[in-house]
């Protein structure tokens, strides 16, 4: 069996190829949020989350370009949410990637627009795609409820910036997994549903689909939280230690790094456990559950 990083590696030059079909060069001044938005979405990245939609399609024999107009959207949702949080108003980080974040390379003005521009063409990528119209509504919709601020990625996001460790003092591990759950855990779920919208799934299916995303959701950013103290910057490619100093309220901050690894790690495990039905075609998301814990950057 290969390593699990071979197989992402692997995944992501193919996927580089494609998505940068999506967003051509063009030299030309109205042009300069979507040179920006290209910027930032060709810039790196693990690209685990269209690598998760590709492999839970496959448990359902849906093939690799069937499903990339999805991948591709899901991944410039997820890249103008990281140009969003990097700005001065929010996380103010000056490295995404081990590169210049949007407003550095750009300027904030271009950012907010490049951001504002990937989200849009999100949508048309799916829209636009050959898949049949049913399909497209429910994934669409999926998205944007995924995405959006009533019950998504947007709503983790502001209680990420509005709550403050030493103000909370009862329920602290309720709002952390509530909070993981959207700001991490939903971009993490879609590529689950996604890939078993796609495939025709059962609603058994669909349900430990749902529940194996939000496990390896909370683990995926409790592992985030961790590389934030233990990390590496060079090889995490962004300013670490930011938790502490803004009083961030998470597993680590609470517990500590060794008891918010033994969650994750439970996590992971459970996540795994719920694989089995699915065969040895789980295999892959199986070892990428693995590597979550083990993840450097």
């Amino acid at each position: 069996m290969s390593d699990i990083r071979e197989v992402l590696l692997n995944y992501s030059n193919k996927f580089n190829q494609d998505i940068e079909k999506y967003i051509p060069q063009i030299d030309s001044p109205q042009y300069r949020a979507v040179n920006a938005m290209r910027y930032s979405l060709l810039n790196g990245g693990k690209r685990l989350r269209p690598f998760l939609l590709h492999e839970t399609a496959s448990l359902f024999d849906v093939d690799y370009n069937t499903a990339l107009p999805v991948a591709v959207a899901l991944e410039m949702i997820h890249t103008y949410s990281l140009i969003h949080d990097d700005l001065p108003a929010m996380d103010n980080d000056d490295m995404r990637r081990g590169k210049p974040t949007c407003h550095k390379a750009y300027d904030e003005a271009t950012a907010i627009l490049a951001g504002d521009g990937l989200l849009t063409y999100a949508f048309e990528v799916i829209s636009t795609s050959s898949l049949i119209d049913s399909k497209k509504v429910e994934l669409i919709t999926l998205l944007s409820q995924y995405s959006g601020a009533f019950n998504g990625m947007i709503a983790g996001q502001v209680l990420d910036m509005y709550t403050d460790k030493n103000e909370i003092t009862s329920n602290q591990e309720d709002i952390i997994k509530q909070t993981q759950a959207l700001k991490t855990g939903c971009l993490l779920r879609y590529p689950c549903i996604a890939g078993a919208i796609l495939g025709d799934s059962s609603k058994e299916e669909r349900e430990i689909l749902n529940t194996f995303a939000k496990n390896i959701g909370i683990a995926f950013q409790i592992t985030d939280d961790i590389l934030d103290v233990e990390g590496d910057e060079k090889v995490v490619g962004k300013t670490l230690k930011k938790d502490k100093a803004q009083h961030k309220l998470n597993f680590v901050s609470i517990y500590g790094v060794e008891k918010a690894r033994e969650k994750a790690t439970s996590l992971i495990t459970e996540a795994i456990d719920l694989l089995n039905i699915f065969g040895s075609k789980a295999e892959n998301m199986k070892s990428l559950s693995r590597y979550f814990l083990t993840r450097k950057y």
